[in-house]
């Protein structure tokens, strides 16, 4: 059983803040499509396309075969441990700080042998399952867990290393107003964050649910209006230096694309909110995020940005909107490339149409707030970086990945022609 972790004392800020450090970050690039792979949470190795041979580590050719077709393909997770040790300590400055660290070598399932970290629950010689996630450089890895779920199994040091988990953590959901707010503040107070700021533009106006916001022991509502740069900068000097884990709930959709609408003053506001409002908050929070993603037990570990998945490919109905939110994306990566080093993992969680007014011309399936925010706290949890929420978002995607081209054509063709 995991020794469950305590939540951290007051942080004294007298004390110096911990510079973050790295784990060994080199990769060739055929290994960066493990990385890609487990950023969405699949344990995918290479899979000879001739004989079927699994190959590890990556390589270019069929060790057995010799052919060059090495396609990444999800395998069984089961193995067994055969062999392990307990680093004390190391010429690495990350493992250093961090000692001792449980490592090992799993014969999987699958027939090849592994080397990866081991969960402080798994037996000597035991079964295991295997996950595969980004550590603090941004590269994939390997974890072996014990086999079947444990108490506080998501303590374990090392994990908590690869996830984003909330419990202890500071939390701050960026627009009170979403039809997801609600939502998201209870999972996340039932997960175990300890303080979750709700940002509240115009806070003189009060939402419907604020008053079920409120009743929330771990709710502190804070003013903040993404589209104004004072109201931003104000907040993050309040609160930015306490947030651990940033969700980016705010969006402006309306439908329409380009031809029907007689000025550009609506697809101004769909900038400003999602991709100017976006931007504001990355220049306001992100630099104190990024020097505290190796302060202890609640240190900064995730900045969520919720999009629509037509930011992939542009759905006419919404096109305007559709078009904000694919700057959104591209601004969501040129900051992933910016926190890279810091331990922060930047999630772009891709979401199919919401239930909510704006969307109800949309045929279902729609995605309701409870979804949603469990979906979220589901990745965080699991140190994702990349999700889909809902079945629209799953099947947008699933298609845009076998060809965006086609996909394209898909969005745009004219029905009953």
């Amino acid at each position: 059983m995991t020794t469950p972790i305590q939540k951290p004392p007051k942080k004294n800020p007298q004390i110096r803040t911990v510079v973050p450090t790295l784990p060994p970050a080199s990769r060739s690039r055929r290994a960066l499509a493990f990385t890609v792979a487990a950023a969405e949470g699949r344990f995918a190795l290479q899979k000879c396309a001739m004989c079927g041979h699994i190959a590890y580590p990556p390589r270019e050719a069929c060790p057995k075969c010799l052919s060059m077709e090495l396609p990444w393909t999800d395998v069984p997770t089961g193995g067994q441990l055969i062999a392990e040790t307990t680093v004390q300590t190391s010429i690495n400055t990350y493992f250093r700080e961090r000692t001792p660290w449980r490592m090992g070598t799993v014969l999987l399932d699958a027939g090849v042998t592994v080397q990866c970290h081991v969960h402080g629950g798994v037996l000597r010689n035991g079964r295991v399952r295997m996950i595969a996630r980004t550590d603090k450089s941004g590269k994939g890895v390997m974890m072996a867990l014990p086999e079947s779920e444990g108490e506080n199994m998501a303590d374990d040091k090392q994990l908590r290393e690869l996830t984003c988990d909330p419990k202890h953590r500071r939390v701050l959901i960026t627009d009170g107003r979403h039809m997801s707010a609600l939502s998201l503040a209870q999972h996340l107070a039932g997960a175990g964050a300890s303080i979750i700021f709700v940002g509240l533009a115009e806070d003189w106006r009060k939402p419907p649910k604020q008053a079920a916001l409120e009743a929330i022991p771990q709710v502190e509502i804070v003013p903040l209006d993404i589209t104004n740069t004072t109201s931003v900068t104000e907040c993050a000097g309040e609160i930015g230096g306490k947030v651990d884990i940033l969700i980016n709930n705010c969006e402006y959709v309306r439908p329409g694309g380009i031809m029907g609408r007689r000025d550009v003053i609506t697809a101004q506001d769909e900038m400003a909110v999602n991709y100017f409002g976006l931007m504001r908050l990355m220049q306001a929070f992100g630099p104190a995020m990024r020097g505290r993603g190796a302060d202890g037990a609640n240190s900064a570990v995730a900045w969520v940005n919720i999009l629509s998945v037509y930011a992939l490919s542009n759905l006419p109905e919404f096109g305007a909107t559709s078009a904000s939110q694919a700057a959104a994306l591209s601004l969501a990566q040129c900051f992933r490339g910016e926190m890279a080093g810091s331990g922060v993992k930047v999630v772009n969680a891709f979401c199919g149409p919401l239930d909510d007014a704006w969307r109800q011309p949309l045929p279902p399936p729609k995605v309701s707030p409870e979804v949603l925010a469990r979906d979220v706290l589901r990745c965080l949890q699991q140190g994702l970086e990349n999700i889909t929420i809902g079945d629209v978002a799953h099947d947008v995607r699933t298609r845009w990945i076998e060809d965006p081209r086609v996909l394209e054509k898909e969005l745009t063709q004219i029905e009953g022609m």
